[in-house]
């Protein structure tokens, strides 16, 4: 503005009309000028306040959800979801009606979906039911080679403790086949009963080391006889992925 207000000086009224007509011009163009820098101005502003609130708004978003209800440990999700591998093995007992030991090695895929919230808030029993299906599959070893494969839905219980350890109970009844026979089992197709206990080792956020101990019962339920059974203790480890 001051450049124009120097050349308007040069130029005054009583000068010639060449003279005036020049300065009318600079001012013209001086009022151009500023014009489009105060335009200029005005839409900067504008699209700093733009972006100003698409950062707040972007702040406000919220996070990716976790598998837990308040950090690891503090009980699940519950919508939170798994899949686990196991291995591991039976030990045979020749008890309960059975004449021989069945000594298995076994494998097996899991999946485990949340039912609910945390339960029994505010004791030391807090934690999640979870519903589980199992696929598992394996070979008698001992005292002869047999196939067996088996699919058993699980009903655990998961405990809230606050650490990255979660104990848990769980109990399954489901069906099997197998080419175990005489002197225990009499049919391919047979029911499998489980139940036990085990830890979960949380590694990370959403990945565990899994410790598993089990009681495992196999028979027809009365559909051939004799039906002795097929009894032991099976020990698992594995790992968990959740989501």
């Amino acid at each position: 503005m001051h450049w124009i207000v120097r050349t308007l000086e040069q130029y005054p009224e009583s000068g010639t009309k060449a003279s005036s007509g020049t300065g009318t011009g600079f001012v013209i163009i001086g009022s151009l000028l500023m014009t489009f820098a105060a335009g200029y101005a005005d839409a900067q502003s504008s699209a700093d306040a733009i972006n100003s609130e698409q950062r707040h708004d972007s702040s406000l978003e919220t996070p990716a959800s976790s598998i837990w209800r308040a950090g690891i440990g503090e009980g699940f999700g519950p919508c939170a979801k798994s899949f686990s591998l196991s291995a591991g093995a039976t030990y045979g007992l020749a008890d309960f009606g059975s004449l021989q030991k069945h000594d298995l090695a076994l494998t097996s895929v899991t999946y485990g979906h949340m039912l609910g919230c945390v339960w029994a808030e505010n004791t030391c029993f807090r934690g999640n039911w979870e519903f589980r299906l199992e696929l598992f599959a394996g070979a008698q070893f001992s005292p002869s080679t047999e196939w067996i494969v088996g699919l058993t839905p699980h009903l655990r219980y998961n405990f809230a403790t606050g650490t990255r350890w979660v104990p848990f109970i769980d109990a399954g009844a489901g069906v099997t086949g197998t080419g175990i026979g005489d002197p225990d089992l009499r049919t391919t197709f047979e029911f499998n009963l489980q139940g036990g206990a085990g830890v979960q080792w949380f590694i990370a956020n959403n990945v565990s080391i899994n410790l598993e101990a089990r009681y495992l019962h196999m028979s027809n339920a009365g559909i051939k006889e004799p039906n002795l059974g097929l009894n032991g203790i099976t020990g698992l480890i594995g790992i968990s992925y959740f989501f």
